[in-house]
């Protein structure tokens, strides 16, 4: 009988990994095509991994729980008729280990923390194994103690990248493959400041974080340790677009079957200013500044339980007010309902929060990666302005709203964010008040 790996598969651009949530079927059990075999989780969005072979399920190599790489072998599958093959004799590639040429790019990936470093061992005293071995070992958590159990069929019995993955096909679980990852750099330093254990009173209530928390929380982490933040403000006297909106909100009902909110006003003025500044429009990439064609921003939604997701309005520029409020309506309403596809909270060039829905003046958003900028957008409150008149100034009661951009300082300097923020604000304020919806 013939054996399947079944490897995670590619998801969308951007994702590397998956939390297996639920596993579907158990070992033993008959499996047909396109049968649903589990769910997993990336990167807040739910899906399933159908059955892409008829047979039955013999091996589990991941657990509810685990995080396997795309491209990695999380089960076994029996196919096929007749005798079934002797444990690790599979014909096909390795799935879900690097080939040797990548080897240097990846060697600054995340290991698994360890108390025993897998360093070079005397070939006086044991097998010699290979830098690339010794790498490949630690990228998926095996010990050297382990390493050194793993039966080698390479010259001279060594341990070879094959005999890796076959050992990890096979690997009955372990405590050691639940650890915590963390990079390579300063490891040393990080396990020095990692949070303490906090105790709590007999009073309070402890609860552990959802899956979807932690995933933010640890984007906010890594957004505040990879990017310097600063921040500049600004106000919008808003006035003019807000008493257009109150006069064609009831005809754009009617004719867009969508409410005109301020948000697809602000997505409008943004993709304008995108265009004008194309160099906040970017991602950096090591030492390489990529300049993104496409202008896709992100508008953070709020739900329901508290968490947020930010889906992403692809080639903003190219709509109009009209289809910008039906696709941000649809996104929203599919974001509170939990139906939203992988593909649409992928790809954001840009994101825009607004925290003025929750009487906020403004604020100081953390960076979504790999964008370079986010602009948060202020509560809308009537205070004196000075206007100018005919003949001088005047003071009036004007609508305003602050607005602030966050921004990469590796990237955008405070000329470059403060000039596109001043843009944003120009849009806004010399809104086509005659336009027609």
């Amino acid at each position: 009988m013939d054996r399947f790996k079944l490897t995670l598969p590619a998801m969308g651009e951007g994702i590397i990994e998956a939390t297996i949530t639920r596993w579907l079927v158990s070992p033993g059990d008959r499996v047909i095509i396109d049968q649903p075999l589990l769910e997993v989780a990336t990167d807040k969005v739910d899906s399933e991994i159908p059955s892409p072979v008829e047979g039955t399920l013999s091996r589990l190599v991941y657990n509810e729980g685990e995080i396997p790489k795309v491209g990695e072998v999380i089960a076994i599958i029996e196919t096929g008729n007749g005798q079934p093959k002797p444990e690790g004799d599979f014909e096909d590639e390795p799935a879900g280990l690097m080939p040797e040429e990548t080897a240097d790019e990846t060697f600054m990936k995340p290991i698994a923390m360890e108390t025993e470093s897998l360093t070079p061992v005397s070939p006086q005293n044991e097998l010699f194994i290979s830098p690339l071995v010794r790498m490949l070992a630690q990228q998926r958590g095996i010990a050297l103690q382990e390493l050194r159990e793993i039966r080698g069929t390479g010259m001279d019995g060594r341990v070879t990248r094959e005999d890796i993955n076959e050992y990890l096909i096979h690997r009955k679980p372990r405590e050691s493959q639940n650890r915590i990852l963390l990079p390579l750099e300063n490891l040393d330093e990080q396990l020095k400041t990692a949070l303490p254990e906090i105790m709590p009173e007999p009073e309070d209530v402890t609860i552990e974080m959802d899956r979807m928390r932690k995933i933010i929380a640890g984007n906010m982490v890594k957004s505040k340790r990879v990017s310097p933040h600063v921040t500049s403000f600004l106000e919008a006297d808003i006035t003019a677009l807000a008493a257009w909106r109150n006069r064609q909100k009831n005809h754009f009902l009617q004719k867009e079957q969508v409410k005109l909110t301020f948000t697809p006003i602000f997505v409008e003025a943004v993709a304008m200013a995108l265009k004008d500044f194309p160099k906040i429009n970017v991602s950096l990439s090591g030492e390489n500044i990529i300049l993104r064609k496409n202008i896709n921003i992100g508008v953070a939604t709020a739900l329901p339980n508290g968490n947020l997701i930010v889906p992403v309005i692809k080639n903003a520029d190219r709509e109009n007010l009209g289809g910008l409020a039906r696709r941000i309506t649809d996104l929203a309403e599919r974001a509170r309902n939990n139906t939203l596809l992988l593909h649409e909270i992928k790809g954001g060039t840009f994101t825009i929060t607004n925290i003025g829905q929750y009487n906020n003046l403004t604020g100081t958003p953390i960076i979504n990666q790999p964008e370079s900028a986010i602009l948060a957008i202020g509560t809308m409150i009537k205070k004196p302005w000075a206007v100018e008149t005919p003949d001088d100034y005047g003071i009036a009661v004007r609508d305003i709203s602050m607005l602030s951009l966050t921004y990469d300082h590796r990237v955008i300097d405070g000329a470059l964010g403060g000039g596109f923020l001043s843009r944003v604000v120009w849009y806004l304020e010399h809104f086509d008040t005659r336009r027609e919806v």
